[in-house]
């Protein structure tokens, strides 16, 4: 197995006089990804901050007077005709964000992980025309393959955290098979990701903690920085990807 450094070195030389092309997709895919969750986040902030308003009450008289009062202003919080409206439109964002996030954000992850595979592999640097042009072939099968992979991660979470987060590391690499092998079902998919992990999972972790110094530069430069890093980032992974598969081809592969 190569190292961390191997990955990163990698991605460096695939993204050399590429990185005004990588930073265009990642705003590009920031700006969908605002679309999608913004709205449901103002409003649920706005809802959030008119119930913290409508909710003080202090436990200085005795804890059972706290919960009474408590309860009362719940009660009368909940047949708030204003409250009633907020939380109406938090549910009405709420519905059209995970509309968006199915049908929009997962075919476009897959999309743009495999745009920096094809740049890292032969140097396509049509980054923002092989995103858009990746999630909508086969899009069906992208999206139900994204979906089933969250949502076995989400069961996986139901037990405990740490089991669903061995279980994101186990499937990560269903966006690139997703688009290399559409032969596949999503399951055979996913399952051929279980299967490429097996012994590489904490490898893929420790890649992803070793840009922990970068997300840190990038957090202090009030986010501007992340523009830079997610390609990195994506680059390396792809380049992870590429180590992972070649070792699943010489084993022989079991789907």
């Amino acid at each position: 197995m190569k190292t961390n450094q191997d990955f990163k070195n990698a991605a460096l030389a695939a993204l050399k006089g590429n990185w005004a092309k990588a930073v265009l997709l990642t705003v590009i895919y920031l700006a969908v990804v605002s679309v999608a969750v913004g709205p449901y986040s103002a409003s649920a902030v706005r809802l959030q901050t008119y119930t913290q308003e409508h909710l003080s009450y202090s436990a200085s008289r005795g804890i059972g007077q706290a919960l009474s009062q408590a309860m009362s202003q719940t009660v009368a919080l909940a047949s708030d005709p204003a409250y009633q409206s907020l939380q109406r439109q938090s549910n009405g964002t709420s519905g059209v964000m995970y509309l968006l996030l199915i049908f929009v954000m997962l075919p476009l992850g897959v999309g743009v992980a495999n745009a920096f595979l094809r740049l890292l592999r032969n140097g396509d640097d049509a980054l923002v025309q092989n995103a858009v042009g990746i999630a909508t072939k086969g899009y069906w099968h992208k999206v139900w393959g994204m979906l089933l992979m969250e949502i076995f991660i989400a069961l996986w979470s139901l037990l405990l955290v740490i089991p669903g987060i061995i279980k994101a590391f186990s499937y990560a690499m269903t966006p690139y098979i997703l688009e290399e092998n559409p032969e596949l079902s999503a399951n055979e998919a996913i399952d051929r990701s279980r299967y490429m992990m097996k012994g590489h999972k904490f490898d893929l972790f420790w890649l992803y903690l070793s840009f922990i110094g970068w997300f840190i530069l990038a957090f202090l430069t009030l986010g501007i920085g992340f523009l830079w890093l997610q390609p990195y980032v994506y680059t390396s992974v792809a380049a992870f990807y590429e180590e992972v598969k070649a070792e699943y081809e010489q084993k022989g592969g079991l789907i």
